[in-house]
């Protein structure tokens, strides 16, 4: 009886422990998510999938430490695990959602995607910024949302994507300027000056 007891106590304190350190960074891991896989229910999946890691390896977690550093390095991992099933896969099709494509009109499946990354970054930045972001291969788009976005340290980005600190540095100081280079001509659009004249 005592044995059952301990373990109802331990398992209230892992849910309480799940429930207010975990949680409350879903926003944050379902951005960062988009972002990797470009597919809402790719990204749904994979946060789900990393919060179950989470819950399930909740007694390796350190109360009091930056949880939501480790959420995103599980969900990191996850994605990685699961590029590597999907890249040994045949190609698969759907005729279904071709058809149904095809049969909608572009527009609306245009708008829809406008609509969501106005919502997920709450007019921070420009569609012409985050269309740049989407286009930087995946390291580079890694630590500019972990660092630029998500705002973690280059000590916490070094342990979330398991890279030596001078690879963060070097991986962000590319990743900023192949966006500048990008960005440059609607910088000047804007009203800013172009400092190379």
């Amino acid at each position: 009886m005592l044995l059952m007891a301990e373990k109802n106590t331990t398992k209230l304190r892992f849910d309480e422990i799940f429930e207010l350190e975990l949680l409350p960074h879903a926003d944050a891991l379902n951005t960062f998510a988009y972002h990797l896989t470009y597919n809402d229910a790719d990204a749904n999946d994979l946060v789900q999938e990393a919060f179950l890691k989470a819950y399930r390896f909740i007694d390796k977690y350190e109360v009091g430490s930056n949880a939501k550093a480790w959420l995103f390095k599980i969900l990191k991992n996850a994605f990685i695990n699961n590029y590597r099933k999907k890249s040994k896969q045949p190609t698969k099709v759907d005729y279904e959602e071709i058809v149904s494509y095809h049969d909608g009109e572009n527009d609306t499946n245009y708008a829809s995607y406008m609509d969501l990354r106005e919502e997920m970054f709450q007019h921070m930045m420009g569609d012409e910024v985050t269309i740049a972001i989407n286009k930087l291969p995946v390291d580079f788009r890694t630590v500019i949302l972990l660092c630029d976005i998500e705002g973690f340290t280059y000590e916490e980005i070094s342990k979330i994507i398991d890279i030596p600190i001078g690879t963060v540095r070097s991986r962000l100081h590319r990743a900023r300027n192949l966006l500048k280079a990008t960005l440059r001509d609607y910088a000047v659009e804007m009203g800013y000056e172009d400092k190379r004249k």
